[in-house]
């Protein structure tokens, strides 16, 4: 019968499912093979740089769709009057002219004064129409670059909803790219899903600096975006894997410091490449220096926990051998020879094992794995999609762009680091619930203190200070709900379909990012309405986290049946509640099961062999005494006689 979703035919011969016998990774291999050990550990720095390259891509969308501060139309000599003369009048004076003042904005941004050709006495009173801009647009400098996708083919005006349709466009490559290359990464392997993201993003991203048109460079980031997709999911599940559960939280935030990094340090370098063409050819190099990974195995590995959960057996030996030896641990004893990791994984998986495959389809048939899935996706759906409701309210206090871009990384950063300080001392769910009801109280109190400011404090400055304050206190607990969603429900979905699921939690987190470009699509005619929602949602996701089990200190789950045997821990636990009526402290005892068992697995192993060193001889004579079922025999054949008589 097939086996997972791929289809793995059985042969005409008894075949042994991975499904049915696998190993507990996390206690009788992981600690054998080094543990979290120098080895590990490189390869844990190795896989933080393909979050910075992420991310170095990711947010250069910020700067490619910055419309700039200031702009007008190019005034057109041929709606001018045939006896106009441009010495006559200043430069602002000449602007005056030809363009309509807007009374709060300064010069109109889509429309020009056209005057009858024959007219002669230039006053004020002369007649005039308004006409839409006909020679196209001057710009300000945008912030850091002086031309960027917007003022390259003068995305304004008429043609304004093609910057948000451009983001809404990019985020769907992000969704679509989770969704495939997560499913990739359960049926190929994390290293293989990296390495083909990383390929493909690299050539993608070169494409984009060719770009001759809008649709075409719209296009091509939509494509870069589902492969970068793929380079940020592929190295978070190999650096999870690959850590034990003590420092799974502290490696895994680290990466997040890189991709803080990543956004400190592209304002300056959009300040020196000054055009997108040059910025995007600067934030592909770094993909490009990551097909090194290509050449160098070591440095990326594939992740030795998958490979044994998808029943891989001899992939798995080798890489077991592989980190043990660059661990600096023997997997062999020079004593007992058969006494070793390998033995035991012979004696437990037979040569007939065939590999099993899962994907995210089989999750309907779960319960457990695919509650946590949804509830999950819904927080990070939120943890995303409110930001935009708190970084605009930033704009009530200050309009500067700069502004916004680094208090958002700011407060980026100190959610990374409350996580680190508080995730492993009280819990995963006790700190994402803390975190919900934070950002929803910081967002109900926005939508509710700006009307009741507005007419009851006449000071603006006291008004901007409680926007502020809120707005921050939003935007970094927003910030925090979102990474944790996603680590936590890397820690709670099973191996064989980890990247599945994650790949579904992390595209709801880009379907909250695309709900703001709706916003913008929409001119933010809804975004009060916007605003109500997710804080509604915020509030209603408090109810959902207290369905969650909890990962602290607590092995990955591998199969299916182990994520299904997760359970819901009560959220107020007593210190008295763990303990039995009637405590003793054990002794030290000198029984070791590891030991026994690995004894009775070496024995098993010389049983079998062929080439015993002793000789089994059987008896020429029967034995002095009748065997059991001799006995039981007789004893019958008497019982029957006494019937008998």
């Amino acid at each position: 019968m097939p086996c997972g979703v791929c289809g793995c035919p059985a042969p005409l011969t008894t075949a042994v499912s991975a499904r049915s016998l696998t190993m507990d990774f996390e206690t009788k291999i992981y600690s054998r093979i080094g543990g979290y050990g120098r080895y590990n550990r490189i390869i844990s720095i190795f896989s933080w740089f393909p979050n910075f390259a992420v991310m170095l891509n990711l947010f250069c969308d910020v700067f490619y769709t910055l419309i700039p501060g200031s702009y007008h139309c190019k005034p057109d000599p041929t709606l001018l009057p045939s006896g106009f003369l441009f010495s006559n009048y200043s430069r602002q004076g000449y602007l005056n002219f030809t363009i309509p003042w807007v009374n709060g904005s300064g010069l109109s941004h889509c429309e020009l004064y056209k005057y009858p050709r024959n007219v002669s006495n230039f006053i004020d009173s002369i007649p005039k129409e308004i006409v839409p801009c006909t020679s196209g647009w001057e710009y300000d400098q945008a912030a850091a670059l002086q031309s960027n996708y917007v003022t390259e083919w003068n995305l304004v005006c008429r043609d304004y909803w093609k910057i948000p349709l451009q983001h809404i466009c990019f985020m769907t490559g992000w969704i679509v790219g989770y969704v495939l290359l997560g499913t990739v990464c359960d049926w190929l392997g994390r290293r293989q899903g990296f390495l083909l993201s990383v390929s493909l993003s690299g050539l993608l991203g070169v494409a984009v600096c060719l770009s001759n048109s809008p649709v075409v460079f719209l296009l091509l980031r939509l494509s870069q975006g589902a492969m970068l997709a793929g380079v940020f999911l592929s190295s978070y599940l190999a650096r999870l894997e690959l850590c034990d559960p003590p420092h799974r939280l502290m490696v895994e935030m680290v990466s997040g410091f890189f991709a803080i990094a990543a956004e400190l340090l592209l304002p300056g370098l959009a300040v020196l490449c000054r055009d997108w063409p040059v910025l995007q050819a600067v934030a592909t190099l770094p993909l490009l220096l990551l097909l090194s990974y290509w050449c160098c195995p070591s440095v990326f590995p594939e992740s030795p926990r998958w490979l044994l959960a998808t029943g891989q057996i001899d992939q798995a030996k080798r890489c077991f051998q592989s980190f043990s030896t660059r661990n600096r641990v023997c997997l062999s004893e020079d004593i007992y020879p058969a006494e070793n990791l390998l033995s035991e994984m012979d004696a437990e998986y037979p040569d007939d094992t065939q590999p099993c495959y899962h994907s995210v389809l089989e999750l309907h048939s779960t319960r457990v794995i695919w509650r946590n899935c949804l509830i999950l996706s819904f927080t990070m759906f939120i943890g995303t999609g409110i930001q935009y409701c708190f970084i605009r309210n930033l704009h009530s206090y200050s309009h500067n762009f700069y502004f916004s871009y680094f208090l958002r990384v700011l407060t980026g950063a100190l959610g990374c680091i409350f996580l680190c300080l508080s995730v492993n001392r009280f819990g995963r769910r006790g700190i994402l619930l803390l975190s919900a009801i934070i950002t929803g109280l910081s967002s109900l109190l926005l939508l509710a203190l700006t009307q009741f400011i507005r007419k009851t404090c006449p000071s603006l400055d006291l008004r901007g200070v409680l926007v502020l304050l809120l707005s921050v206190l939003g935007l970094l607990f927003s910030q925090a709900l979102a990474m944790l969603s996603a680590f936590f429900a890397s820690e709670v979905m099973p191996t064989v379909v980890r990247g599945g699921c994650l790949g579904l939690v992390l595209a709801s987190g880009c379907m909250g990012m695309a709900a703001s470009s709706m916003m913008e699509l929409q001119n933010n005619r809804g975004y009060f309405l916007h605003h109500v929602i997710f804080a509604s949602f915020a509030v209603l996701s408090v109810l959902s986290i207290m369905l969650l089990p909890e990962s602290k200190r607590k092995p990955l789950p591998d199969s299916l049946k182990d994520g299904e045997s997760q359970r819901r821990p009560p959220l107020f636990l007593s210190r008295e509640d763990n303990l039995p009526l009637l405590y003793t402290r054990r002794g030290a005892s000198e029984y070791n099961p590891d030991n026994y068992s690995r004894l009775v697995t070496a024995t098993r192993k010389m049983l079998i062999k062929d080439n015993l060193p002793y000789k089994i001889v059987v008896p020429s004579q029967s034995p002095l005494l009748p065997s059991n079922s001799e006995v039981h025999c007789i004893l019958e054949d008497e019982a029957l006689r006494e019937d008998l008589s």
